[in-house]
């Protein structure tokens, strides 16, 4: 019968150091990944062995990009610490599942993949927005959690769960009081694509939307100071990248609990980037963008930022955005947009929209579709209705189930009835190539305004500048043909770490000094680094 261990914290006798104790010595330690010859003794280890380190970890993410990042550091911190990451779910002793709690088809498939797991006898650890807003939902009994402000003690969370415990984790971290972004972004993480790095700026909103079940797991904003911020995008720099996102759930609100604003840090960040290099500014909601559109236009008109900006509509209703609690009416989107389409030549507004949310009547939606009509998003993200179990709308009357499904097409069948790029065709543009096409037939690179454009799969092209001739053009990209005589050139001031390595990590001759806890048969580590 597997012991369970709710939270590891509790457990750490009065000898042991504290938290910030453990925090603070952290800093001065620049951690090492263990070679292989560290992990073996005078025999080849079994891969039935329950030596926590020794085994093989597939791990899913669902959701966006600040998952992702979450993802990226888990993973990295795993491989640190000699556990093997792999491709094959098949392959894996443990099955690390980090969910999203946006939409209930995303958790349907988060749900159906533990099952799975179990089905195959699989370790399970579950992490991200679901198990942190709903811990104990039946089919969570039992297993293994990772809060989403706990991704520094994965390690610590299958390691115990490779023995056989379930430990839960869903503390919130703080500092005298004050709540933190999350866990310190200088962890070991393994980038999916070594040219991108996420970085999280905040986590949190200051919102309470009745239809998010985000809210409920990632909480009130809580952003991470500049300083540390700039610094993790200087790493990133050194160790090869040319592109970063910022993401969270509400960048736009970046700032808000610490004394400070998002163009503040955005000026900080661009001073960092060198030429070539590009920054990709995350989703920002309405009402914390009005009031800095003088300088959002100045910053998105820098060479090193993309002209991009994701800001969710959901409705051009004001009677529905009023029982969403959107904190803001459509003449305040539709100023967010004019006024950057008029400062900002050629920007990309992205934007989502909700089909058939509660009381939604046919008048109402038709002002959503005259408003898709009048600005003819080039990105949009059309999200048909579901309660999120919890949540106020849910609570509400639900708009009929085909009703909101013929909603959701006819928007579509409109959004897919015009083509965004095709003035585009005859453009000499520059872009940055940083993907492979889900056909693998093409390099994917982004011009300023990131648009997407198709490129010949020449391996010096990758993580490279190029000059461009556009040809083609689709719904969602644009071809181009790379210009003769043009030079590709190269952002990245360092080669990029390969596929699946480890960022974060230097090589450093290091005294080990092992020992063992009350709760660990796995011996810890002190680093004594010269």
């Amino acid at each position: 019968m597997p012991s369970a261990i709710e939270d590891i914290e509790d457990m750490v006798s009065f000898d042991d150091p504290t938290l910030h104790e453990r925090q603070s010595a952290r800093k001065s330690i620049i951690p090492r990944s263990r070679k292989k010859k560290e992990l073996l003794s005078n025999e080849e280890l079994h891969t039935d062995s329950l030596i926590p380190g020794t085994q093989k970890i597939w791990m899913k993410t669902w959701g966006c990009s600040h998952n992702n990042s979450d993802g990226e550091y888990m993973a990295g911190q795993l491989a640190a610490s000699g556990y093997k990451m792999t491709d094959d779910p098949t392959q894996a002793d443990l099955w690390l599942l980090n969910s999203c709690t946006v939409k209930s088809p995303a958790e349907d498939h988060f749900r159906n993949s533990i099952k799975k797991a179990q089905e195959q006898q699989k370790k399970v650890v579950v992490a991200g927005c679901v198990p942190q807003a709903q811990p104990r939902m039946d089919y969570l009994k039992g297993l293994s959690i990772i809060g989403v402000q706990q991704i520094d003690r994965v390690v610590e969370v299958v390691d115990e769960a490779v023995k056989g415990h379930s430990v839960r984790l869903l503390g919130q971290k703080k500092d005298g009081g004050r709540r933190l972004g999350g866990a310190r972004l200088d962890l070991p993480k393994i980038r999916k694509n070594p040219l991108i790095e996420i970085i999280s700026i905040n986590t949190g909103c200051l919102n309470a939307c009745t239809y998010c079940k985000t809210k409920h797991a990632r909480g009130d904003l809580a952003s991470y100071p500049i300083e540390e911020l700039v610094e993790r995008a200087r790493q990133s720099f050194q160790e090869g990248v040319c592109e970063i996102w910022l993401t969270s759930e509400d960048t736009g609100a970046y700032g808000r609990d610490i004394g400070t604003d998002l163009p503040t840090l955005l000026w900080k960040l661009v001073e960092e980037i060198p030429e070539g290099a590009m920054l990709r500014l995350g989703m920002t909601n309405p009402p914390y963008i009005l009031e800095h559109l003088e300088e959002m236009a100045k910053i998105l008109n820098h060479p090193r930022v993309y002209a991009f900006l994701h800001v969710p509509v959901q409705s051009a209703s004001d009677s529905v955005l009023m029982d969403m609690k959107r904190e803001y009416c459509i003449d305040d989107f539709k100023r967010v947009v004019d006024f950057l389409r008029d400062r900002v030549p050629g920007v990309t507004i992205a934007t989502d929209i909700i089909c058939g949310f509660p009381g939604e009547t046919d008048a109402d939606f038709q002002e959503t579709v005259e408003l898709v009509k009048d600005y003819r998003f080039p990105s949009l993200f059309i999200n048909q209705f579901y309660p999120r179990p919890g949540t106020p709308a849910a609570k509400m009357e639900q708009v009929p189930a085909h009703v909101k499904k013929q909603r959701t097409k006819e928007l579509s069948q409109l959004f897919h009835s015009y083509n965004p790029y095709d003035h585009k065709i005859g453009e000499r543009q520059h872009v940055l190539v940083t993907e492979e096409s889900f056909d693998a037939q093409y390099y994917v690179a982004h011009n300023k305004f990131y648009e997407q454009v198709l490129v010949p799969k020449r391996a010096e092209f990758k993580g490279m500048m190029i000059e461009v001739d556009i040809y083609e053009a689709g719904k969602h990209f644009l071809k181009g043909r790379p210009v003769e005589d043009s030079k590709p050139f190269t952002p990245s001031i360092a080669a990029p770490l390969q596929k699946g390595e480890v960022s974060g990590l230097i090589e450093v001759s290091c005294i080990f000094l092992y020992y063992t806890t009350n709760l660990f048969s796995r011996a810890q580590l002190i680093l004594f680094c010269m």
